[in-house]
C-alpha cells in the first residue's frame, strides 16, 4: 500500500506545475555537463588504487559504472526527501505550505530519477536497488538540519554530474546518456537554487561563489573519488560504494 500510495502522488505531483520548477529539465539536452568539459583530458590520473573495506560496493567501470554512480546518489537523494517528507516532525519544521510542497516536489523529482536508472542498468550489472543510507547526523525534527542536508545532497548532486559527463564514452548509447545526464543535472541545478533560496529568501545565494566560478561563470565539477567520499558519509556500512575502476 505504501508503495500504490508513493507513486499515487508522483502521478499527481507530475501533472503540476510549480512556478519554481516548472520548467525543470524541458528541452535541455547538454548543459553543465558538456560545459564542465566533455572531452576527456591525457593527463588524467589513474583510477585510484586506494584501499577500502571489502564490504564496499563497487560500481564498476566505464559507461556502467558512471550510471551505478548516478544511481547510488539518485537513491540517497530518494531516501532522504522520503525521510524528511514522511518525518512526523515535517509540518512542524515546515510550516509553510509553499516549502512544504516544494519539498515534495523535489522528492517526486528524485524518486523519478532513481527509477530511471534502475530501468537504464541491466539487473547483472546493476548496483542494488537498496542502499541503506546512515542519515544519524542529521535532525529530521529541525529545519535548519534538513535545509542544510539537502542544501549539501544538491550542489553535491550537480557537482558529480558535471564531474562525470567528459567520462561518458561518445558512441551512440553513451551520448543518449549524456543527454538524460544533462537534463537531470539542470534539474538538479533547480532544486540547488530552491534550497538555497528556503534558506536565505530573495538573496542571491542560489548562485552563489562557493558553488559557481566567478571567471568562468560555471558550476563546480568534483573527481567521482570526492564525490564518493563524501556520499560515503551518508550510506550505512554494508552499503557504501567504492569507484576503484572509475578515473580519480
Amino acid at each position: 500500500m505504501k508503495e500504490v500510495k508513493e507513486q499515487e502522488e508522483i502521478t499527481a505531483l507530475g501533472q503540476k506545475r510549480r512556478t519554481f520548477l516548472k520548467t525543470a529539465g524541458a528541452g535541455m539536452i547538454v548543459t553543465a555537463l558538456v560545459a564542465a568539459g566533455c572531452k576527456k583530458k591525457t593527463d588524467d590520473p589513474a583510477p585510484s588504487g586506494q584501499d577500502y573495506d571489502p564490504s564496499y560496493r563497487d560500481l564498476g567501470a566505464g559507461n556502467v559504472g558512471i550510471l551505478n554512480y548516478a544511481y547510488a546518489l539518485e537513491q540517497l537523494e530518494a531516501g532522504f526527501y522520503t525521510t524528511v517528507v514522511a518525518n512526523a516532525a515535517f509540518t512542524t519544521a515546515f510550516p509553510d505550505a509553499t516549502e512544504q510542497q516544494m519539498l515534495r516536489d523535489i522528492r517526486a523529482h528524485e524518486i523519478i530519477h532513481r527509477e530511471f536508472f534502475k530501468a537504464a542498468i541491466p539487473a547483472s550489472v546493476r548496483i542494488s536497488d537498496s542502499l541503506m543510507p546512515n542519515f544519524s547526523g542529521i535532525d529530521f525534527t529541525s529545519r535548519s538540519s534538513v535545509l542544510a542536508a539537502a542544501k549539501t545532497f544538491e550542489d553535491l548532486g550537480v557537482s558529480a554530474y558535471n564531474g562525470a559527463g567528459k567520462w561518458i564514452t561518445a558512441d551512440a548509447t553513451g551520448l543518449v546518456y549524456l543527454g538524460l545526464a544533462g537534463k537531470i543535472v539542470s534539474v538538479e541545478a533547480r532544486h540547488a537554487s530552491a534550497i538555497r533560496d528556503i534558506i536565505n529568501p530573495n538573496s542571491k545565494d542560489f548562485a552563489g561563489d562557493d558553488v559557481v566560478n566567478s571567471s568562468s561563470g560555471l558550476d563546480g565539477a568534483k573527481s567521482f573519488y570526492d564525490v564518493i567520499t563524501s556520499a560515503n558519509n551518508y550510506l550505512a556500512i554494508g552499503s557504501k560504494v567504492r569507484g576503484t575502476n572509475l578515473p580519480k
